[in-house]
């Protein structure tokens, strides 16, 4: 019997967490987050990671594998994920739960991603540029892998083009998986997708704060903070008085819909993804799937 994987995707905000842990309670299956902060310890809040209660008792892996003071790959990653898929009996659903593309493939994908090791001038030289720099650049050298990346993230940008620079472009993967995979994309519709977003950074903004706050007191610099983008790119500025902190609510709240808009922009092109806008529809298409 081929492994069965379930794929629940989505963009950010869209309630694939709980929809994630729904199935796989149901179902007696495990849970591989595909979120690529989520890998970070102590980055909890501002990346809204599932806590213990929110579980359900359902076994829940790649949290929480490094810190953040350390870098990790998409190699690295896919290297646990791969440990983990060997111990796991075939005749339990995985369910993948994520919003990170390449996170998602690494799992789902086991042709190996290739080791590109840091090029210190070439990180040198570009982090001398701006985030649209950046974007530019990836955009013109690799139009594929700029479409589903965070446009404002300086690390990520740099890293991508440092493989670029290595490989020519991010390598696709086509090799063909070993597995039965089912792709659930949860579809909101834009008005409210972008209220859920409003919505869950005002309630966690003070814990953003502290967070963000905690991390630095531990020896993790304001430039790394800025550098994972979003939540602490947003917080570390206000900390800083680089902006106010309604302003750094507010621009946080924009970057969060344009960042899921790429998502939504990346993931329209994949025509094996079976969008859904109910938990009743999914838990059909998951049904049908696992019989």
């Amino acid at each position: 019997m081929k492994r069965r994987i379930i794929v629940i995707l989505g963009p950010t905000a869209s309630g694939k967490t709980g929809l994630g842990i729904a199935l796989a309670k149901k179902n007696h299956g495990i849970i591989l987050s595909a979120d690529s902060r989520q890998i970070y310890r102590g980055m909890d809040i501002g990346t809204a990671k599932v806590t213990r209660r929110e579980m359900r008792g359902v076994p829940h892996y790649l949290l929480d594998l490094a810190s953040p003071k350390t870098s990790f790959t998409v190699a690295q990653f896919q290297r646990h994920a791969n440990r983990i898929l060997s111990r796991t009996p075939d005749t339990t659903p995985v369910f993948v739960v994520g919003g990170s593309p390449f996170y998602i493939e690494a799992i789902t994908n086991p042709s190996p991603y290739p080791e590109v090791k840091p090029n210190v001038k070439l990180r040198k030289r570009l982090s001398k540029k701006t985030t649209t720099q950046l974007f530019a650049i990836l955009k013109n050298r690799d139009p594929r892998r700029a479409r589903s990346i965070d446009a404002h993230n300086p690390r990520r940008l740099i890293r991508a083009l440092e493989i670029v620079d290595a490989l020519g472009k991010v390598p696709e993967r086509n090799t063909a998986a070993p597995y039965r995979i089912l792709k659930v994309g949860i579809d909101v519709p834009r008005a409210k997708l972008y209220r859920n977003i409003d919505r869950r950074v005002d309630a966690r903004m003070p814990g953003m704060l502290n967070e963000t706050k905690r991390l630095h007191a531990q020896g993790i610099s304001w430039k790394r903070l800025e550098r994972f983008g979003l939540e602490y790119r947003w917080m570390s500025r206000v900390l800083t008085k680089k902006t106010t902190r309604r302003e750094g609510l507010e621009r946080l709240k924009g970057n969060i819909h344009a960042f899921a808009r790429r998502q939504l922009t990346w993931w329209r092109n994949d025509g094996t993804i079976e969008w859904i806008t109910n938990r009743r529809s999914a838990e059909r298409l998951v049904d049908r799937f696992l019989k």
